[in-house]
């Protein structure tokens, strides 16, 4: 509902003479059309002295409509990136298995991120890797897009990557495959305590979250730490099957959309009990993330640990346009089961504040953090063994 905005650049002519400007000005009038909009880029097409691109124009038309509206989480998706977009939702998508960021320094892109046992880790790509180079082609000063778009091709495929590993230079060879990225992952981190760090609110969450949580109750775990940092949220069908299997009856879950119908999710009276809980949230816990905190914290089945959310109130319904764009588009505002709007607080504050400097932070997001050195863990750890 949410991922990554671009903005749109606006073209100013500069009057370097009046004389020849008034010229040009007393020509032939701009031909007259519908709507601005249209009027600007038939002017654009027909009459800039220099190569307009259609689609170019449309997208930064589009992208700079969107921005107007100085609304954080509406966005807009150009049709060359809507099948990226909707593999995403899915939690699916035909590539190595690797997450990257450019480097400070711009010579390359950090593997932040190798998922287990996909592509990149069988080729034995490890996180902090730095990728140079992809089929031969230097990665240096391109942006994340066009390198992906060179790591991208066809199932079943091969693509070699060229990357530094503590100074020296290695090669690995990778098979594109369909990639199912794993959304909620359990394990045991104490003799009766489990942690189950849940990536998004998309697709298959509901169904992997409850499955993590059946293992590790099976496994012997009596407290359940649950790691929504760096969760983006996702959709509320989702946090709904969680929040419905987890808590008793009542309110999980209100919204009001843009024509002021209010609609509340609620639970049966099936729930899980005599589990002692912790949600561990920061600033990149959005949306399902930071409500579904809120809604075990409301309902006293679990404290909040970590630092305050972001505090995002609306909901987006995303909408695909003529030609294969789509525009996610804010139509409504949710609350917690208590009617609270955590955008209006400015997010949900937790219970037991640990802070974490930066290093350790991209090592959070990386899951590259022994969970014994996770300052946040370790202190719900505390807080569940008083």
């Amino acid at each position: 509902m949410q991922k990554f905005q671009k903005f749109m650049s606006y073209l100013m002519v500069a009057v370097l003479s009046s004389a020849l400007s008034f010229a040009i000005a007393a020509g032939t009038a701009a031909p007259e059309k519908t709507t601005k909009l249209e009027q600007l880029e038939n002017l654009l097409l027909e009459r800039f002295i220099g190569e307009a691109d259609r689609t170019a124009l449309e997208d930064g038309a589009a992208e700079g409509m969107v921005a107007a509206l100085g609304d954080r989480w509406s966005h807009y998706i150009p049709a060359a990136e809507y099948s990226d977009y909707l593999d995403q939702m899915a939690n699916s998508y035909v590539g190595i298995g690797i997450t990257i960021q450019a480097t400070e320094d711009n010579q390359g892109f950090l593997v932040v991120k190798v998922n287990q046992d996909g592509p990149a880790e069988q080729a034995g790509m490890q996180a902090g890797d730095i990728i140079v180079a992809v089929e031969g082609t230097s990665v240096i000063g391109l942006d994340i897009s066009e390198t992906g778009t060179l790591v991208k091709g066809e199932e079943n495929t091969q693509v070699s990557l060229t990357v530094n590993r503590n100074g020296q230079e290695l090669t690995l060879t990778a098979t594109r495959m369909r990639v199912n990225t794993p959304v909620a992952l359990g394990k045991m981190i104490g003799e009766d305590i489990g942690l189950i760090t849940i990536t998004n609110f998309d697709s298959r969450c509901a169904e992997e979250t409850i499955s993590a949580m059946e293992e590790l109750i099976e496994q012997g775990a009596g407290k359940l730490i649950f790691d929504v940092r760096f969760n983006p949220g996702g959709y509320a069908h989702e946090l709904v099957k969680v929040l419905d299997y987890i808590l008793p009856e009542g309110d999980l879950f209100r919204t009001v959309d843009f024509r002021g119908k209010e609609d509340v999710d609620t639970s049966d009276a099936a729930c899980v009990e005599g589990i002692a809980m912790a949600v561990l949230i920061n600033g990149d816990s959005y949306s399902a993330a930071e409500f579904f905190a809120a809604a075990l914290s409301e309902y006293g089945y679990a404290i909040t640990v970590g630092e305050p959310t972001t505090g995002k109130g609306y909901f987006q319904q995303t909408y695909k346009l003529v030609d294969g764009s789509a525009v996610g588009v804010s139509v409504g505002k949710y609350f917690t089961p208590k009617g609270r709007s955590l955008a209006e607080e400015g997010g949900l504050v937790p219970d037991v504040a640990v802070t974490v400097d930066y290093d350790t932070a991209m090592a959070i997001y990386a899951g590259t953090l022994d969970p014994e050195l996770d300052p946040q863990i370790q202190a719900a750890v505390a807080a569940l063994n008083p």
